[in-house]
């Protein structure tokens, strides 16, 4: 304490499950940072003192925390004698600690007397040096069980509140949460030395905890050794062959699966999580792979109750019928004189019939399935019981499987396109002198013979009068494409929704605001002339867009995720839109 100036405030965080404990020591931290005394507990009478210098050196030893007797705790309503408080005071020569706190709780009224006296400058001053006490209460169960995150910005305070930086707040927070082996005795302990704390009235214990706790070690070595197996399973060599190597990464499912197979890998992992983050992480993940379950019994008991399997199966061939009439009609009216649009009657006929020969075999497979379509939707819906995710995978694979001729309808109409449309674009750099550099990546001049410009000029003025019959063909065939997709998308984003969102971290900001602290406010209690300032610290929960921010889990990214300009870029120019990422993508 050299060279410290007298006279500064002194913050004494005191918890409200002590205000009415029976006199005796203050136990707890001294932060000299933060000029600050974090009281954990009162040691009652009687005790001997060598009992709780070893007590307190055991909590040192087990917790890494400089736990000391900061001073004596007087609750005068409970105590009819008059001299315990000079009994106290004299408990400072054993303890010896600077500053020494003197809390006292005044018989028949609601005030406190708080004071701090340094021993060490009174002995050179030769007059005892005493500070300003602010008396700070917080809730110490709250603050054992929360986690203070990181400074953001925290919502707007109520009059007569204060928002505290979280920076300064680290240490008292730290302070209590590393200070839970202190917790485990209480006034009610047979032992030499009888504390008052949070846990006052008794040890919170449960026998069913006790016991999930105890067998969770062995189910959870079970549970991983059956994953890792799985694991091994699907890194073998045979899924890296072409076909399969091939239909895995482009279907839905598999993807699902292997996100999903992560997740109970990290859940199952016998590893314990080194900070709240991971065990948040992992709670999240728990959360959200139980309520998949559940929502997929859910979707199982409704698909096997009164037979909706077999209605579904003979809804869904007259539905595809149904739909390959609408696009047979739709193509009989690209073939006559649509809007009346005049179009090129010979390349309108043959695109025509070349996609109406599609739908005839379209029609043809799927009557042609149409007898084992109830039993493929039986195994389909038994899959259920794996989740709602894959159950929704499953489904977007099958409405691409059942929409695939809509998809080469797309293709063909898109590569027609692009090749008239760079075409012209080549053509119309011819008739400039210019030509394309493709080991430079530019454009450079060039000069032209008559026989190339003569061809150039029949072949620019040939795709100029083809490109609105193919424009067209592809303009209908892309809404189409564009319908599926997006309704792929819907399914998708539900899928990232069930996998990504933090549904733990949502129920205990729900449920239990302070588990996740943002800061904390100070209501004013007391503030009078000549007493002590008394505040009550209370913890501002974080706000559900940081939480969902702040714990949100990764989700599978299978699908691209294309920007606007990107997009509308593609669809000018004829480029193929896919449902699955490519890898050669960028990002825009």
């Amino acid at each position: 304490m050299q060279g410290r100036a007298p006279g500064m405030v002194l913050k004494t965080f005191f918890p409200t499950c002590c205000a009415s404990a029976d006199s005796g020591l203050l136990v707890g931290r001294w932060v000299p940072e933060q000029n600050s005394a974090v009281i954990l507990a009162v040691v009652h009478f009687p005790f001997i003192p060598i009992q709780v210098k070893k007590l307190l050196a055991q909590v040192q030893k087990a917790s890494q925390v400089q736990v000391a007797v900061l001073g004596t705790w007087c609750h005068r309503q409970q105590e009819p004698e008059e001299n315990l408080g000079h009994f106290l005071e004299g408990l400072g020569a054993i303890f010896s600690h600077d500053p020494w706190l003197q809390l006292c709780r005044e018989k028949g009224t609601r005030f406190w007397s708080c004071k701090a006296t340094y021993h060490q400058m009174s002995t050179t001053l030769g007059t005892p040096t005493e500070d300003q006490v602010m008396l700070i209460f917080y809730d110490q169960r709250k603050l054992l069980l929360s986690w203070l995150h990181p400074p953001a910005v925290l919502p707007g305070c109520q009059d007569g509140e204060t928002t505290a930086s979280t920076g300064g707040l680290a240490d008292i927070f730290d302070t209590v949460a590393r200070s839970e082996v202190l917790f485990q005795n209480d006034q009610f302990d047979e032992g030499p030395v009888r504390l008052s704390h949070w846990q006052s009235d008794g040890m919170e214990a449960s026998i069913l905890v006790e016991l999930a706790k105890r067998a969770s070690g062995p189910v959870c070595l079970l549970l991983a050794s059956l994953l890792s197996l799985l694991s091994a399973a699907s890194a073998s060599w045979l899924w890296k062959l072409w076909p399969l190597s091939f239909i895995r990464s482009k279907l839905s499912t598999c993807e699902q699966l292997r996100h999903r197979l992560k997740h109970l890998s990290l859940i199952f992992s016998t590893e314990k999580a080194q900070s709240p983050m991971q065990l948040m992480r992992k709670a999240n993940m728990l959360v959200s792979v139980l309520l998949d379950v559940a929502l997929g019994l859910l979707l199982l008991s409704w698909l096997h109750s009164n037979n909706r399997i077999g209605q579904l199966a003979n809804a869904l061939v007259p539905v595809a019928d149904r739909v390959a009439e609408e696009l047979q009609h739709l193509l009989q009216w690209l073939m006559g004189a649509p809007a009346g649009l005049k179009m090129n009657r010979a390349l309108d006929q043959v695109l025509g019939r070349f996609f109406l020969y599609h739908i005839h075999l379209w029609i043809s497979y799927i009557h042609l399935m149409s007898p084992f379509i109830e039993h493929i939707l039986w195994h389909v819906g038994l899959s259920a019981c794996l989740g709602l995710t894959v159950a929704l995978s499953i489904l977007s694979d099958i409405i691409a499987l059942l929409t695939f001729h809509i998809y080469c309808f797309y293709v063909y109409g898109a590569r027609l396109y692009c090749l008239k449309i760079y075409g012209l674009s080549s053509l119309w750099r011819l008739f400039r002198g210019k030509k394309w550099n493709v080991l430079r990546q530019r454009v450079d001049s060039c000069s032209y013979d008559l026989d190339q410009l003569f061809i150039g000029t029949l072949l620019f003025t040939i795709l100029i009068f083809l490109l609105p019959t193919t424009a067209l063909y592809y303009l209908v065939f892309t809404l189409l494409r564009l319908l599926v997709i997006t309704v792929q998308g819907l399914i998708h984003l539900l899928v990232d929704l069930i996998n990504s969102l933090p549904l733990y971290s949502l129920g205990l900001r729900l449920c239990r605001p302070y588990r996740l602290a943002a800061g904390v406010k100070f209501r004013v209690l007391e503030q009078e002339a000549g007493r002590p300032l008394r505040l009550l610290m209370q913890i501002n929960p974080l706000p559900y867009s940081h939480v969902v921010h702040t714990y949100r889990l990764p989700s599978s990214g299978c699908h691209p995720k294309h920007s606007w300009g990107s997009l509308c870029r593609k669809l000018f120019f004829g480029e193929l839109i896919y449902p699955w990422r490519q890898k050669e993508d960028k990002q825009d």
